[in-house]
C-alpha cells in the first residue's frame, strides 16, 4: 500500500511539474500576437506550426478522454486546444487573402476532416479493448514524425556555427519538461506517454551541446538563410520557429529584395524577422 501511495505521489507531482511548464510555453507567442494584434498584420509569420500544434493537443486530449485516468493529461491539451484556437483566429483575422485562404483549408481538412477520420474510426472500426492501444500509438507516430524538425535545425546550427535562433533557455526548459513527462508517463505505466519524451530529451540534450560548442560563433550572414526553423519536442513540449531569417541585407542586396517581395508573398514563405516565435504543443 506505502508502495502504491508513492506511486501515486510522484505521477501526480511530475504531472503537476510537466503542466505547469507546458502551461509556460504555450505562452511563448503571446508576444508575437500582440504585435500582430496591434499592428493589424501577420508580418509574414506561418500558421501551419499553430495548426499542427492544435492538432496534436486534440489528439492527445482524445486519447486521455479515452483512456480515463489521465487528468493532468486533459488539463494541459485542454488548455493547448483553447490557446492555439485563439492564436489561429487571431491569424486569420489578420493575414493576408492567400495565407488566410491557406490556414482556414488545413485547419478543415487536418484539424476537422482527418481528426474526425481518426476519432470515428477508432470509435466504430476498433474494438473497445484496443481503443486506447490504438490511439495511443497514432499519437506516438504523429509524435515521432514531426522529429524530422528538431534534425533540421540541429544541421542548419551545425552548417551555419550559429544559435541565433536556438534560445537556450527555452531548449532547456523544452528539455525539463520532455524529463517531467517521461517520469509521468513511466510511473502512470504508459508507454505512449513516455516513449516519445525518450527522444525529446535526447534532442533536448544536442540542441544544449550545439548552443555550448556554438553560442560564440559569428551571427548568421545574409547567404545562410534559415527557412522554417521547427524544433518540437514530445508531449506537454514543442517549440516552433516559423521564419525565414534573413539577419542581414547588405545595400547590394536590398534593392532585389523589394523587388521580389510580391514573388515571396505569392509564393507563402515568410519575409525577413530579427524575431523569432515559440509555441508549444502537447503532443
Amino acid at each position: 500500500m506505502a508502495f502504491i501511495h508513492s506511486q501515486h505521489s510522484l505521477t501526480l507531482t511530475f504531472g503537476l511539474l510537466g503542466n505547469l511548464i507546458s502551461f509556460l510555453v504555450y505562452l511563448a507567442p503571446v508576444p508575437t500576437f500582440y504585435r500582430i494584434y496591434r499592428k493589424k498584420s501577420t508580418e509574414g509569420f506561418q500558421s501551419l506550426p499553430y495548426l499542427v500544434a492544435l492538432f496534436s493537443s486534440m489528439l492527445w486530449l482524445y486519447y486521455a478522454l479515452v483512456k480515463k485516468n489521465a487528468e493532468l493529461l486533459i488539463t494541459i491539451n485542454s488548455f493547448g486546444c483553447v490557446i492555439e484556437m485563439i492564436y489561429i483566429a487571431l491569424y486569420i483575422a489578420y493575414a493576408p487573402n492567400l495565407p488566410r485562404k491557406f490556414t482556414v483549408k488545413v485547419f478543415v481538412s487536418m484539424n476537422m476532416g482527418l481528426f474526425s477520420l481518426i476519432a470515428l474510426t477508432s470509435q466504430f472500426l476498433v474494438k473497445d479493448s484496443h481503443r486506447v492501444q490504438v490511439l495511443g500509438w497514432i499519437c506516438v507516430a504523429i509524435s515521432v514524425s514531426v522529429f524530422a524538425a528538431p534534425l533540421s535545425i540541429l544541421a542548419q546550427v551545425i552548417r551555419t556555427r550559429s544559435v541565433e535562433f536556438m534560445p537556450f533557455t527555452l531548449s532547456f526548459f523544452l528539455t525539463l519538461s520532455a524529463i517531467m513527462w517521461f517520469a509521468y508517463g513511466l510511473f502512470l505505466k504508459d508507454i505512449c506517454i513516455a516513449l516519445p519524451n525518450i527522444l525529446g530529451f535526447v534532442l533536448g540534450l544536442l540542441q544544449m551541446l550545439l548552443y555550448a560548442l556554438y553560442r560564440n560563433s559569428k551571427r548568421v550572414t545574409a547567404e545562410q538563410n534559415i527557412k522554417s526553423i521547427v524544433i518540437l519536442s514530445t508531449l506537454g513540449a514543442s517549440e516552433v520557429y516559423p521564419l525565414d531569417a534573413q539577419p542581414y541585407i547588405t545595400n547590394k542586396d536590398a534593392k532585389e529584395h523589394d523587388q521580389t517581395g510580391v514573388d515571396l508573398e505569392k509564393s507563402m514563405e515568410a519575409p525577413v524577422h530579427h524575431e523569432l516565435q515559440a509555441i508549444e504543443c502537447a503532443v
